[in-house]
């Protein structure tokens, strides 16, 4: 049942968002901090709600986990839904964001479908 307060709600999600994207990189949470230089708790927190991370510190997170900062934004609802979809079709993200959050897909096959298709982008890049 969601809580009554919007702003914790969307720390968590941005939280889980973030963990499942880990995951699906095959990162522990000690890795992640290391690619993106922040610290091990902070980032703990974060992937837990129980903070709210700067943009420099999103930013750093989805260049480490290979998605849009704009992504980041709009999990953290820093983005308006219109400004997160302009940007993630500029970017070219929509269909890796599609996958990943796709909950009929287990992460072995998030994984291997992101790959698929990464390879058949480099084939045609």
């Amino acid at each position: 049942m969601p809580s009554k307060d919007p702003w914790r709600d969307q720390l968590e999600g941005l939280g889980a968002f973030i963990r499942s994207q880990r995951r699906l990189a095959n990162l522990s949470l000690r890795q992640l901090a290391d690619l993106t230089e922040v610290s091990n708790p902070y980032l703990s927190q974060i992937e837990r709600g129980l903070h709210e991370p700067s943009v420099r510190v999103l930013k750093s997170i989805a260049r480490a986990l290979n998605v849009s900062a704009e992504t980041l934004l709009s999990q953290a609802g820093l983005l308006e839904d219109e400004e997160a979809a302009g940007a993630s079709e500029s970017d070219g993200v929509t269909t890796e964001a599609a996958i990943r959050a796709d909950p009929a897909l287990t992460e072995a096959q998030k994984t291997a479908l992101l790959g698929v298709y990464r390879s058949y982008l480099a084939e045609n890049g």
